[in-house]
């Protein structure tokens, strides 16, 4: 999608401070990030929410999880505990509509989340 925030950056038009990168995924750390340790995980293809997942996208999404325990594991949160997030259109707090995880650590995490 051409106007996509996160399909410019996983094309390399705007810059980001990339922690992963492989044929399918791209890692960069959030530009407001909300703990000591906020990364986003996103597909290289475009796919608007985890409403438009299809059959053929469960590996996809078991490498999203995979390379944010990846990242964890790196920043050290990994042991400590840290929070995997996938907001869901507008009420669910997805401002990009580009399917992106949130891998969040390095302080501790209450619940109810918000």
């Amino acid at each position: 999608m051409p106007d996509c925030l996160f399909c410019k950056i996983v094309r390399k038009e705007i810059p980001a401070r990339l922690v992963h990168e492989d044929e399918e995924v791209v890692a960069f750390e959030d530009l407001n990030p909300q703990a000591p340790v906020h990364v986003l995980v996103v597909p290289r293809r475009h796919v608007a929410s985890l409403n438009e997942l299809e059959p053929g996208d469960d590996a996809l999404v078991g490498k999203l999880l995979r390379v944010a325990a990846k990242v964890a594991r790196e920043r050290g949160v990994a042991d400590p505990g840290w929070r995997a997030v996938v907001n869901v259109n507008r009420d669910g707090g997805q401002l990009v509509f580009h399917v992106h995880l949130h891998c969040l650590g390095g302080r501790p995490m209450f619940w109810p989340p918000g």
